[in-house]
């Protein structure tokens, strides 16, 4: 069975993310290399579902 992994960004590094895997797939394809894992993380990060949800700290 395959592990699950959740991340949790806010806007501006979910930006920061997709610009980041959009200049490195760009990089590779001006190498002339394959870009199939990195298109891959960009659509699952791009088509993810965001939810709000609140943190609360509390200090014992």
């Amino acid at each position: 069975m395959k592990q699950k992994y959740y991340l949790v960004l806010n806007n501006q590094e979910r930006r920061f993310v997709i610009e980041s895997l959009n200049q490195l797939r760009n990089k590779l394809i001006v190498d002339g290399k394959y870009t199939d894992a990195v298109d891959e993380v960009l659509l699952k990060i791009i088509g993810a579902k965001q939810k709000k949800f609140k943190v609360i700290f509390k200090e014992m």
